[in-house]
C-alpha cells in the first residue's frame, strides 16, 4: 500500500490512537490525548493533526460528538511503518514454554497431538482465536507402512511419515485377504517405498513394485490406491482450531448477529484454513520480520474476515512447511499478536524437527 509520509505529530497521533483504542475499545477524542499524554501540542493542535488524518483516510469518526478510531488503512500504516516489535519477554516466553515445553518433552503421541495443543497454548495466551495447519505433505518422507484387517473386505492402511505425522485411510478390499499375505505385502512395501516422498511415491509406485513376486492381487489394490493413499491430505486434516471462547468476549462481538457470523465462519472449517493458508500469498503485505504476515480487513480473502485481522506465520519440518496464526478483531495487541505468533512458529519448527 501507498501512503503520504505522515510528520512525527502525525504518526505520534495515530499510534496513540490506535494504542488507546486497543486497550478502551472507545474512539479517542482530542483532549484525551493532551490530557493523557505529553506531546506538548495543545488540543486545538492535535485537533488539527486528527482532522488532516481524517480527510487521508487514517482515522475515522464514527458519531458526530465521538472522538476517532482507526480505519484499515491507519493500521495497515502502523503495523508497517510505527510498530515497534520487540523480543518476546520473559513473561511470555514463560507462558508458552511452561506449557508448550511440557507438551514436547512429553511426545508420547503423534504430531496431531502436538498441533492440537499448540493451538490452544497460543489461543490461551493470545486471547484470540488460534489456528494451526499442520504442513503440506507431498513433500514429506514416507517412513513406515502398516495395514491393519479390519473384517473379510475391509483394511486400515497407516502411513508413518517423517516427524511422527501419521496418515490414516480405511479400504474397501475385493480380495482374499490373510495376516499372513498382508505381512508379505507390508514387508516389501516398506523396504521399497522407504525414505521416498509420498510425492515420489504417487507417481512411480507402479514401476517400482512391477516385478513384486508378493500377493499380487492385494499389490494391485495398494498401486491402484495410491493417488488416494500417497496424495497431499485435504486442507480440512491439517486443520486445528482453538480460542473462540476468547474471541466472542470482546466488544466487537456483543452483538448477537456478529456473535453469529463468527460462529458460522469457525464451522466452515475448509473456509478457515483457506483464509490462512492464503495470507502469504497475498504478494502486496509486507512482512514483519522474515516469515510473520499481518492481513487487515478487507486484506482478508474472506467476506466473513472484513472486521478481522489474522497475524500469521511459517513454520519448518525439514522440507515441509505449516502455518500458525491468530485470529482477531482489528483492534488487537499487534505487538503482542507478532512476538507470540513468532514464538511459537519457532517452537513448532524446533520440536517437530527435534523428533525426527
Amino acid at each position: 500500500m501507498i501512503y503520504r509520509d505522515l510528520s512525527l505529530r502525525e504518526r505520534q497521533v495515530l499510534g496513540i490512537i490506535i494504542q488507546s483504542y486497543v486497550v478502551t475499545a472507545a474512539p479517542v477524542g482530542s483532549r484525551t490525548i493532551a490530557r493523557n499524554y505529553n506531546l506538548g501540542l495543545s488540543d486545538a493542535t492535535i485537533r488539527n493533526v486528527m482532522a488532516d488524518l481524517e480527510a487521508d483516510g487514517f482515522i475515522s469518526q464514527p458519531h458526530t460528538s465521538a472522538g476517532r478510531v482507526p480505519t484499515d488503512k491507519g493500521y495497515r500504516y502502523y503495523v508497517d511503518l510505527i510498530m515497534n516489535v520487540s523480543r518476546i519477554n520473559d513473561e511470555e516466553k514463560k507462558k508458552i514454554d511452561e506449557n508448550f515445553g511440557l507438551i514436547g518433552t512429553e511426545r508420547k503421541g503423534t504430531s496431531a497431538d502436538l498441533l492440537v495443543s499448540a493451538a490452544k497454548v497460543l489461543g490461551s495466551i493470545s486471547r484470540q482465536l488460534s489456528v494451526v495447519l499442520s504442513p503440506r505433505l507431498s513433500n514429506a518422507v514416507f517412513e513406515k507402512l502398516d495395514i491393519v484387517l479390519l473384517s473379510s473386505t475391509r483394511v486400515m492402511v497407516v502411513i508413518a511419515i517423517q516427524s511422527h505425522f501419521v496418515k490414516t485411510i480405511v479400504m474397501e478390499v475385493q480380495v482374499d485377504l490373510s495376516r499372513q499375505k498382508i505381512d508379505a505385502v507390508v514387508d516389501i512395501l516398506n523396504e521399497r517405498l522407504s525414505g521416498l516422498t509420498l510425492d515420489e511415491i504417487r507417481t512411480s509406485i507402479a514401476r517400482r513394485l512391477s516385478d513384486c513376486t508378493a500377493d499380487k492381487d492385494l499389490m494391485n489394490v495398494i498401486v491402484g490406491s495410491a493417488d488416494n493413499l500417497f496424495d497431499e491430505s485435504s486442507i480440512l486434516e491439517r486443520l486445528y482450531i482453538s480460542g473462540a471462547e476468547y474471541i466472542v468476549d470482546q466488544p466487537e462481538f456483543k452483538q448477537p448477529q456478529k456473535v453469529r457470523d463468527l460462529i458460522s465462519m469457525i464451522e466452515d472449517k475448509f473456509g478457515m484454513a483457506r483464509l490462512v493458508d492464503e495470507v502469504g500469498c497475498i504478494s502486496d503485505i509486507p512482512r514483519i520480520g522474515s516469515d510473520v504476515i499481518i492481513s487487515i480487513g478487507k486484506e482478508n480473502s474472506e467476506r466473513k474476515a472484513e472486521d478481522l485481522t489474522i497475524v500469521s506465520s511459517s513454520y519448518y519440518v525439514d522440507n515441509m512447511v505449516g502455518k500458525v496464526g491468530i485470529l482477531g478483531p482489528k483492534r488487537m495487541d499487534y505487538e503482542h499478536a507478532v512476538r507470540v505468533v513468532n514464538y511459537m512458529a519457532d517452537c513448532l519448527s524446533a520440536t517437530l524437527s527435534d523428533s525426527n
